[in-house]
C-alpha cells in the first residue's frame, strides 16, 4: 500500500482521477445500453442497431404549452420536449444529436390546450437490447460510420419494449399507445393521408339561447370539398403562406349523450376530417358554427367566408368578396382533440409490445398493456373527481353570486367567446 501521507496535493488528485477512470462499467439494463467504462454518462449508440420507428401516443393538452418543442422558455412544458427527454432517458436516442440527429417528424401540430388521441411522430432510434457483435471499441467508434438502420424486427426477447419503457418514464398525461417500424424515407407529416379532429361541446345554460344543432349541421356541410380557407384561420406572417386551399373530406355534428336526468345537457361532437389544416382552422370553423347555432349568423355565412377570389370557378357574385378575414373570435382550444392521423396500410402497421399487428387485437395481459390501461383508468377517475369538486365549488359560489340580469343575446356572446362579425 502506498504511503499517501508523503504525497503532495497534486499527486493525490492525480491518483484519485486514475482510480475513478478504472471503475467498472454500469451493467446493461432493459432501458438502455452499457455505459462507457470511463464515463457512465456516455453511451455508444453506434454499438446498437437502429431503425426508423413511428410512435402513436395521446396526451392531455391542458397540461402543456402545445405539441411542438420551443427553443425559448414557455410557461408550460411542451409535449415534444417531455417525449424527447423520455426517449433520451431510456437511451433510445442521443440527446447531443437533437431532433435533427434522429430525423424527427410530427404529423399534426397542436397548440396550447389542445389534446390528441392519436398523434404520430417518426424518428430513428435504438431498436435492440444488445450491441452489434462486430462493433469496434468505444475509442474508435467516434470515427466509425454509424450502424446502418435496420428495418427487420429483432427477436422478441431482444426487441426494446418501447411502450413499456416509455410509459414508465413519461407522466400519466402522455401515453404511448402503439409503434411501428417504417421505411427510412417515412415522414409522419408528408405520409399522412388525413387528419381527423373532434370538438366536444354542450348547449349553454339559461338564460342563454339554445343551440340550433340542425342549422349548425347545415353550415358544416358547406365546408366539404376543396376551398380557400384563408378566412377560417389565423394568419402567420413568418410562414409566408401563399396558398390557403385545403380539402375537407367530411364535417358532421353528432350527439354523444342524451340527458338521463332533469337539467342535464346533451353532449355533441363536431367531427372534421381533411387532408391538412391551417393554423387555428378548426377553432375558427367552430367559432362560426357557434354563431350560426346561436342565431347570430345564417348558415350562408360559410359560403360568404369562402368567397375569397373572383377568379375561382366557385366564386359567387351574389355574395360579397372577402379577401381577408373579418373580425370574429375563434372557439376555445380545450374541447379540441386531434383524434386520428391516417396513413396508408402499406406505409405503416401499428403494433404493441405483445401484439405484432396481425389480426384482431387480442385480450392482452402483458406488463406493458396492463400498466397502460391502469394508468389511463386512474387519470380518468382523477378527472371525474376534479369535475365533481368543481360542481360543488360552483354551488358554494352561487350562495353569494348570481348571473347578471342581462339579455340572453349578451350572455350567449360572452359565454361562447364570440362577438359576431365586424362586417
Amino acid at each position: 500500500m502506498a504511503d499517501y501521507e508523503a504525497w503532495t496535493r497534486e499527486q493525490l488528485v492525480e491518483r484519485i482521477l486514475q482510480l475513478e477512470s478504472k471503475k467498472k462499467p454500469t451493467a446493461q439494463t432493459e432501458n438502455g445500453p452499457t455505459s462507457h467504462p470511463n464515463n457512465p454518462r456516455l453511451f455508444n449508440f453506434q454499438a446498437y442497431a437502429q431503425r426508423k420507428i413511428a410512435l402513436k401516443f395521446c396526451y392531455h393538452g391542458w397540461d402543456y404549452n402545445g405539441l411542438a418543442y420551443q427553443v425559448t422558455p414557455t410557461p408550460l412544458p411542451t409535449v415534444e420536449g417531455v417525449l424527447f427527454d423520455a426517449l433520451c432517458k431510456a437511451r433510445l436516442i442521443d440527446r447531443e444529436a437533437g431532433f435533427e440527429g434522429c430525423d424527427w417528424s410530427r404529423c399534426g401540430r397542436t397548440d396550447r390546450g389542445v389534446s390528441s388521441a392519436g398523434q404520430v411522430v417518426a424518428l430513428r432510434m435504438r431498436c435492440s437490447l444488445r450491441p452489434v457483435e462486430t462493433v469496434q471499441p468505444f475509442e474508435e467508434a467516434e470515427v466509425t460510420p454509424p450502424t446502418q438502420p435496420s428495418t427487420k424486427s429483432e427477436p422478441p426477447e431482444l426487441e426494446v419494449k418501447y411502450i413499456q419503457v416509455l410509459n414508465r418514464i413519461l407522466p400519466p398525461s402522455i401515453r404511448v399507445l402503439a409503434w411501428a417500424p417504417v421505411d427510412d424515407t417515412f415522414s409522419a407529416r408528408f405520409n399522412c393521408r388525413y387528419r381527423h379532429y373532434k370538438y366536444f361541446f354542450q348547449p349553454l345554460n339559461p338564460p342563454a339561447s339554445p343551440l340550433n344543432i340542425d342549422k349548425m349541421r347545415n353550415a358544416a356541410s358547406l365546408l366539404v370539398g376543396e376551398h380557400d380557407f384563408r378566412n377560417f384561420c389565423k394568419l402567420d406572417g413568418s410562414k409566408q403562406i401563399e396558398r390557403y386551399d385545403r380539402r375537407v373530406v367530411s364535417a358532421t355534428i353528432s350527439r354523444l349523450t342524451s340527458p338521463t336526468i332533469q337539467g342535464e345537457k346533451p353532449m355533441y361532437v363536431f367531427d372534421l376530417v381533411g387532408s391538412a389544416f391551417l393554423w387555428h382552422q378548426v377553432r375558427h370553423i367552430m367559432g362560426v358554427l357557434f354563431l350560426v347555432g346561436q342565431g347570430l349568423e345564417d348558415a350562408s355565412i360559410v359560403n360568404a367566408l369562402l368567397n375569397t377570389d373572383s377568379s375561382r370557378p366557385s366564386f359567387d357574385p351574389s355574395l360579397p368578396l372577402l379577401e381577408c378575414r373579418p373580425l370574429y373570435d375563434m372557439a376555445e382550444g380545450l374541447p379540441l382533440v386531434l383524434w386520428e392521423c391516417g396513413f396508408d396500410q402499406k406505409d405503416i402497421r401499428w403494433r404493441t409490445d405483445e401484439w405484432d399487428g396481425d389480426g384482431e387485437v387480442p385480450a392482452l395481459t402483458g406488463t406493458s398493456s396492463v400498466h397502460l390501461l391502469e394508468t389511463m383508468e386512474s387519470s380518468t377517475e382523477a378527472t371525474d373527481i376534479k369535475g365533481m369538486m368543481l360542481k360543488h365549488f360552483q354551488q358554494v359560489a352561487s350562495q353569494y353570486h348570481r348571473h347578471p340580469d342581462v339579455g340572453a343575446d349578451s350572455v350567449v356572446r360572452i359565454q361562447a367567446g364570440v362577438e359576431g362579425f365586424g362586417m
